[in-house]
């Protein structure tokens, strides 16, 4: 798997992502593969606002790209429940952890994954006696909600060296700001921290990188967020789920070619960080390897590592089979290719 910095871009590839996102404003021109599709089955898109990381900013960012796309009625739904949103139908689409996607499916939820999105986004963050992931035994180690995406990570990353995270780990939750507070105070012994609650740690000094999911392997070589739809959705209207997909892995694009631009449209919308640490988080994330990566190695990656943990009871093979639909992402492929 080749390894590359994020916003190292060949000419090549700037000219393509350039080409596909259109110029003047924010994908605003129709592509000839878009007049040749037939138009969306609804008007109306609802995506889930959830505001706890910036690696989410493609979300946003593809708002004018889902209104060029036919999408004119885009209604962004605040939830602190993902999950519980997405399988209700409350919302259609989202841009979520690919850790508690699949505990959906094993749980029988009714949603399908259908792309990556990025790799690697979260730190994890500890005091200077923890310098490794078998440290954490006994440990008391923050998340922003238990049973959510950052809980899941760390659970996967402790059944990845050995541990039982049910047992070998204290995992309490605690809003960002507060589990920062208890981290500098030495009162926790660790933080997995998302963007741009880690640029803000780094600035200052605050603990230091235990695991970087950007960087370190073996998480950097897998998706970490993933794009996934409302079963009834996707099925109902297949040609608004690929125009969203297409719509937002195009703005993966901006973010990883103008990050200060995505910065500020995802910081217009309330998300609660400097603009300097927004636009470092975005320059950080590994964005536009959706192309190179592939979806189902990470489905089967996590898949393996939360069973291991006790949070599944499902094989990768069912978890793939029940809950992932790659037909979008192929085409995108071929039509988006650099």
């Amino acid at each position: 798997m080749r390894k590359r910095s994020s916003n190292q871009w060949s000419r090549r590839e700037f000219l393509a992502a350039l080409a596909a996102a259109g110029t003047g404003a924010l994908f605003r021109s129709p592509s000839d593969a878009l007049a040749a599709e037939p138009p969306p089955e609804t008007t109306k898109l609802r995506l889930a606002y959830h505001s706890r990381s910036l690696c989410h900013a493609p979300l946003y960012v593809a708002e004018d790209s889902l209104r060029g796309e036919g999408l004119t009625d885009v209604q962004y739904i605040k939830t602190d429940a993902v999950e519980n949103a997405l399988a209700s139908g409350e919302v259609d689409i989202v841009t979520h952890f690919c850790g508690p996607l699949a505990v959906q499916v094993n749980n029988g939820d009714p949603i399908v994954i259908l792309s990556g999105l990025h790799p690697g986004c979260v730190e994890l963050v500890c005091v200077d006696r923890i310098r490794s992931l078998r440290d954490l035994k006994g440990k008391t180690i923050a998340v922003t909600d238990l049973g959510g995406g950052r809980h899941v990570f760390l659970a996967v990353m402790a059944a990845h060296v050995g541990l039982d995270p049910r047992k070998d780990i204290n995992i309490v939750a605690h809003p960002a700001s507060e589990a920062m507070r208890l981290l500098a105070e030495k009162k926790i012994d660790g933080f997995l921290a998302a963007p741009s609650d880690s640029q803000q740690l780094r600035a200052k000094k605050i603990g230091h990188v235990v695991v970087n999911s950007a960087t370190d392997k073996p998480w950097s070589q897998y998706f970490c967020c993933m794009v996934s739809a409302n079963r009834e959705f996707a099925t109902k209207n297949p040609a608004a789920t690929k125009r969203t997909v297409r719509a937002i892995l195009k703005a993966s694009n901006i973010c990883a070619l103008e990050p200060a631009r995505a910065a500020k449209t995802f910081l217009e919308r309330g998300f609660p960080a400097r603009e300097d640490f927004a636009v470092q988080a975005l320059k950080e994330i590994p964005y536009g390897r959706w192309r190179e990566y592939e979806p189902e190695d990470t489905i089967r990656f996590y898949s393996l590592r939360l069973h291991e943990a006790g949070m599944i009871k499902s094989t990768p093979q069912k978890i793939i089979a029940q809950g992932t639909d790659w037909r979008i992402l192929r085409e995108l492929k071929k039509e988006l290719k650099a």
